[in-house]
């Protein structure tokens, strides 16, 4: 998994200073890192990806639109494999996971 790898049809995953912060995030996984990437689908699903280790797993905040948003880890190698996912090119995470953690909780949604 590298920053090269496609989401979609035209659109790479991450940018190059994004994947290089994902890597250094996923270096130091006790840290409260804001999220560096934005995930959508055209439906309510939305992930906030802070870290990612070298096997393609990633950390972050994931939404699948049912009300019930949790931290984990997903595979982006199967987010990939969903072929409907886009990556916000307008997101900027600007505080940390924790505080859009307690946003969602209180909306029952991400809302980043």
């Amino acid at each position: 998994m590298d920053y090269k790898t496609k989401l979609n049809h035209s659109q790479k995953l991450f940018t190059k200073p994004q994947y290089l912060r994902l890597i250094k995030n996923g270096q130091n996984p006790d840290q409260n890192h804001p999220p560096v990437v934005k995930f959508f689908t055209g439906g309510a699903a939305t992930w906030l990806i802070s870290e990612l280790g070298d096997n393609g797993i990633a950390f972050g905040f994931c939404d699948l639109g049912h009300g019930y948003p949790e931290l984990g880890y997903v595979d982006l190698n199967e987010l990939v494999a969903l072929g409907k996912v886009e990556r916000d090119l307008h997101f900027k995470g600007t505080k940390p996971m924790s505080d859009y953690v307690k946003e969602a909780n209180a909306k029952g949604r991400i809302s980043a």
